[in-house]
């Protein structure tokens, strides 16, 4: 009995001294927990946030490497004519005969073409070139070298009404000599920022076709094999001068363009009856054909205003209804144009359909335009949103410049209705906002428009 009573009251005892259980009814509680150490928080630092930035400025002038094109037969205008046409368009176009370069095999005298490109130049323009050797009404621009070899044997037809010589496409020496001249012109010219684009082509005029005269494949037009050996050359060759071909080349009797490796070559495109009455039947087809709605986005596109008809020319420019009710600025839009030869589009004198206002207009309405929607800055960074207001992208590097700071990221490629968020790291207080390229001329400016 007491041995019993004696565990009770050790029990009891322990309870009291671990749970605190009985001993004027006090609830149990447990141990308070030990005190963490105190840690420091970080320290968030202050946000410099990014300010607003006023910018204002205007697009007032041609964009250099778009509008509409002139040949450069200035001399054929007055001196009022040739300053108020300077300021309305930025490219001028030429043929270039290439015997005039090449006077025997492997001898080159580029003196005919520096003394195009200075002329074109000292204008503040740019040079668009084609190269070609037949035409109607004339002899071939092939070398004389070539002509002379005794197996060398042009045909002679008519084209036009006119006769007319055709090359001996079945001619190896020909057929290498081709390949050579690019080569060398490349050499020579693919940095030259005197020329903005190069068009190049067989048949008449080097538009791809034959369409009055000896269409013969393999003689006076070159076989599809050849075809695309010159043309893989080219993409080889041309490192930085964007070269096209005639829309024409479609046409796949003629042509290897059905080759898939062939067509995905990047070369740009040119339409040589632009806006002509039956437009939207063959010409698009042919455009269609080449899946330009993506092809612009890497190469460019252009052509020369249609000679259809004799009053193709004076009326197509006429504003919202073109020559045939629908207006160049729709045309130039749907199909990204860049640039458009339009020499007659100007006639002066009591006749004049289009006065050089007009041609200034519609070239402003060709090719990328540039519009600054967001310019910010905090004490070490500048945040600039740029888009693409045009009809196409530039398809040369061109940056953007901030208080002689330059954007990493260049603007080539920029398509339509696109922006780009650039940061450069400079501050900004009283903004010099610039877009460069190297491949301008000394007097050019690439403008942007601002409304900040």
């Amino acid at each position: 009995m007491i041995h019993l009573l004696s565990k009770i009251g050790i029990v009891t005892f322990l309870c009291y001294l671990t749970l605190s259980c009985g001993g004027g009814g006090s609830e149990a509680t447990t141990p308070a927990a030990p005190t963490p150490p105190i840690i420091d928080k970080p320290v968030e630092l202050p946000v410099d946030p990014f300010q607003n930035i006023p910018l204002q400025s205007t697009i007032k002038k041609v964009q250099p490497m778009t509008g509409i094109v002139l040949w450069d037969n200035h001399e054929v205008w007055s001196s009022s004519e040739k300053e108020a046409m300077s300021k309305a368009i930025s490219l001028e176009f030429s043929y270039i005969s290439i015997n005039q370069i090449v006077t025997d095999k492997g001898v080159y005298n580029w003196t005919y073409l520096d003394n195009k490109l200075a002329k074109i130049a000292a204008r503040n323009h740019q040079a668009i070139f084609r190269l070609y050797y037949a035409y109607p009404g004339r002899e071939t621009t092939v070398p004389n070298y070539i002509k002379n070899l005794p197996s060398y044997n042009e045909t002679v037809g008519e084209s036009e009404g006119l006769t007319t010589s055709f090359p001996d496409w079945s001619h190896t020496e020909l057929q290498r000599f081709t390949q050579e001249f690019h080569t060398k012109f490349s050499e020579r010219y693919d940095n030259d920022n005197r020329i903005a684009f190069l068009q190049v082509g067989f048949g008449l005029w080097g538009e791809y076709h034959i369409y009055d005269g000896p269409n013969i494949l393999g003689q006076t037009f070159p076989s599809k094999t050849y075809q695309k050996v010159f043309l893989a050359h080219l993409q080889k060759t041309y490192a930085s001068l964007p070269w096209s071909i005639s829309i024409d080349a479609s046409n796949i009797q003629n042509t290897p363009f059905n080759d898939a490796n062939v067509t995905n070559i990047p070369f740009g495109l040119f339409d040589d009856s632009f806006m002509h009455q039956a437009h939207s039947d063959y010409n698009e087809s042919a455009w269609s054909f080449f899946n330009y709605n993506e092809r612009y986005k890497s190469v460019p596109f252009g052509g020369e205003f249609s000679y259809v008809e004799t009053t193709d020319q004076r009326n197509v420019l006429k504003p919202n209804s073109g020559a045939y009710g629908i207006s160049y600025e729709e045309f130039a839009e749907k199909f990204h144009i860049s640039y458009m030869i339009g020499n007659d589009t100007y006639t002066n004198g009591s006749n004049q359909e289009q006065p050089i206002t007009r041609i200034k207009e519609a070239s402003m309405a060709s090719g990328y335009q540039f519009t600054i929607t967001g310019f910010a800055a905090n004490t070490t960074h500048t945040k600039v949103t740029i888009e693409n207001t045009g009809i196409a992208p530039i398809y040369y590097d061109a940056f953007l410049v901030i208080n002689g700071v330059r954007a990493e990221k260049s603007l080539k490629g920029l398509l339509p209705n696109t922006s780009e968020t650039l940061s450069l790291e400079t501050k900004v207080e009283l903004p010099t906002v610039t877009i460069v390229s190297e491949h301008l001329l000394p007097n050019q400016t690439i403008e942007f428009n601002a409304d900040l």
